[in-house]
């Protein structure tokens, strides 16, 4: 593990983090605002919620050991794209871009 990267990672996670939750909460307005009963739209809103305050994008366990699987997790859930990896070690982004292609 390169100490560069974590240290870079743990500053870019928060902000990775808020515009993830920024995204969510306008799917989440655009949900509300659809048309159907309230009820319906009251479920679905606790389904998605209940799905996503799972993802690394809202809530991630900081360990140097799980940096590369937050990262990947990141990647599949769209909270970042491979662009957002730019500063990071070649070795890195590299094995991510490797990982993320073969996942698709």
């Amino acid at each position: 593990m390169n100490e560069a990267d974590w240290k870079l990672f743990r500053k870019r996670l928060p902000e990775w983090q808020e515009a993830y939750m920024d995204e969510l909460n306008q799917q989440y307005a655009a949900l509300l605002a659809s048309t159907g009963s309230a009820s319906d739209k009251f479920w679905k809103l606790e389904e998605r919620i209940n799905k996503d305050k799972n993802d690394v994008g809202v809530v991630a366990r900081m360990s140097r050991s799980k940096m590369e699987h937050n990262i990947l997790s990141l990647l599949d859930e769209g909270a970042i794209t491979l662009d957002d990896l730019e500063g990071f070690s070649e070795e890195l982004r590299e094995k991510m871009a490797f990982l993320f292609r073969k996942r698709e």
